[in-house]
């Protein structure tokens, strides 16, 4: 797997202070994409050993809130293969006290069983060490720029560990601070 970027102290991709890494490589070509040269799987570096060293040591400060993933797609299969074991890294270094955030431009169906060809031998293993999953494509005719944390109003900010609770498969949504849901103070 290839990365394409790596933001340290980004604060625009989940809450907080945040580490983000961009993976190369997506299929889907959402026209209007951010990030448009990460689609290529060749693009950036190669995501190796010390590139993941480099990301655990800058999530050691307290004022670092977590990990973000984005791309590219980070669940391509490619990618879901060169993700997995870090994002277990990440849990066993830190616990409870980092969050991971991932986004992707494919829905929450296509990760559960039946869902598509993401759904994969480590798709589960991933899903379990997420807190939020950002999903769905990027839809121009629905950007906004009033949305906090996504692109378009398509795209869902789910709580991963309440959603895979869910007796029901209720896709349960995170709950953001009612200071910036509610535009007021």
């Amino acid at each position: 797997m290839n990365y394409a970027n790596i933001k340290y102290c980004d604060i625009a991709n989940g809450v907080g202070v945040r580490t983000s890494l961009f993976v190369s490589g997506c299929r889907l070509h959402c026209p209007g994409c951010f990030n448009a040269e990460a689609q290529d799987f060749g693009a950036g570096e190669p995501f190796t050993r010390e590139v993941e060293d480099r990301i655990i040591e800058s999530l050691r400060p307290d004022y670092i809130a977590g990990l973000t993933v984005l791309g590219g797609e980070p669940m391509e299969p490619e990618n879901q293969q060169g993700l997995v074991d870090f994002l277990e890294r990440v849990c066993d270094e830190f616990g409870i006290t980092k969050t991971i955030w991932l986004y992707s431009g494919n829905t929450w169906d296509r990760f559960r069983p039946g869902g598509s060809r993401y759904l994969g031998e480590v798709t589960d293993r991933i899903l379990e060490t997420l807190d939020v999953l950002v999903d769905g494509p990027f839809v121009e005719a629905k950007h906004s720029v009033n949305l906090r944390f996504c692109g378009s109003s398509n795209q869902r900010l789910i709580d991963v560990p309440a959603t895979l609770a869910a007796d029901d498969g209720t896709v349960v949504l995170w709950t953001d601070d009612p200071v910036f849901s509610t535009h007021t103070m």
